[in-house]
């Protein structure tokens, strides 16, 4: 979270995601954790195996979802999306950012699967 809040603090609101995901990608790594950017994630119904291109905006250390979000407010769509990759990959904890707010700490949601 120090990581985001660097980034915001640097950018501050109005940009786009992609900006913010790069930026906190530098710092997480920077930081010396192992992060994986845009981490493809398949969607498996049953034997069938749908490539629908879904993937995680960041990956720390094999385990922690990252979704960053450029938005008036979360909603509940926002949280099913994090829901959902945690789900299929496997994974316990998420966190949700979203960099258009003045202040970041009221932009953050933990989410765990």
């Amino acid at each position: 979270m120090d990581c985001a809040i660097e980034v915001h603090k640097q950018l501050g609101p109005g940009l786009l995601e992609s900006a913010y995901q790069e930026c906190l990608y530098y710092e997480l790594k920077q930081a010396g954790l192992i992060v994986q950017k845009e981490k493809p994630m398949p969607v498996v119904y049953k034997e069938i195996k749908l490539d629908h291109r879904y993937r995680i905006d960041l990956l720390v250390e094999e385990k922690v979802v990252i979704e960053i979000k450029t938005v008036e407010a979360f909603n509940d769509v926002h949280i099913a999306q994090v829901l959902t990759c945690l789900r299929l990959g496997n994974y316990k904890p998420g966190l949700l950012f979203n960099f258009q707010t003045t202040i970041l700490r009221n932009g953050i949601k933990r989410i765990i699967n």
